[in-house]
């Protein structure tokens, strides 16, 4: 009688490399806790930014986003007022397009440029062109939220994920997810929940990437 073990083997081999390939996928980029680096990326006003540029920051809301997906329309006029509310206690909005041109040719950088102008965005607007700034923090929707707070001289994510929870309607928001982050570490305090699901389009990545 042929014993089963070599099947045995193999089938568990199998299973491992798919829990490991699925750990890594659930673990790319950034989580909470992790100091994220700087980056440099082109704002729609044709210059250069980074974080580190804005000495009096105290930290960053980082929110990967888009022209064209209607979640990212949605939330427009929510990161205006998450900009206006708290950029001035120091946690400005930093707004990045991450998709490729090739397969969303409407988020080009002059139709950055007009949407900026027509929403009259008060936060930078910026073009991760080549996609490397989304891989590294490990974003996969518009919009996809990473709060970040100034410790020394480092760049600890707070919070990741959803903005609130409720996308298409504003008035029947209950959980201001972003919003609550922010208070916490304003007043001293631990993120009471420091992550969500991000809800929205998914990045439009390049083919040979």
């Amino acid at each position: 009688m042929r014993k089963p073990y070599p099947l045995l083997v193999l089938l568990l081999s199998v299973l491992a490399l798919v829990s490991t390939t699925a750990y890594r996928m659930a673990n790319n980029g950034y989580q909470v806790g992790d100091t994220a680096t700087d980056f440099r990326l082109k704002n729609v006003n044709g210059q250069m930014v980074s974080l580190r540029d804005q000495k009096n920051a105290k930290g960053f809301i980082v929110t990967f986003t888009c022209n064209t997906c209607p979640y990212s329309k949605l939330y427009e006029d929510r990161l205006v007022q998450l900009h206006q509310k708290y950029a001035p206690k120091g946690y400005p909005v930093i707004a990045i397009n991450p998709n490729d041109v090739t397969l969303s040719p409407g988020d080009s950088f002059a139709d950055m440029q007009k949407r900026a102008k027509d929403k009259k965005f008060p936060f930078v607007y910026l073009q991760d062109e080549t996609q490397e700034v989304a891989r590294r923090y490990g974003a996969t929707r518009t919009p996809h939220v990473y709060v970040l707070t100034k410790t020394g001289q480092d760049l600890k994510v707070s919070y990741i994920g959803a903005i609130d929870d409720n996308s298409g309607d504003p008035e029947k928001v209950q959980k201001r997810y972003v919003e609550a982050a922010l208070d916490n570490l304003l007043t001293g305090k631990a993120v009471q929940q420091t992550s969500t699901k991000a809800i929205g389009c998914t990045i439009k990545w390049r083919n040979n990437s």
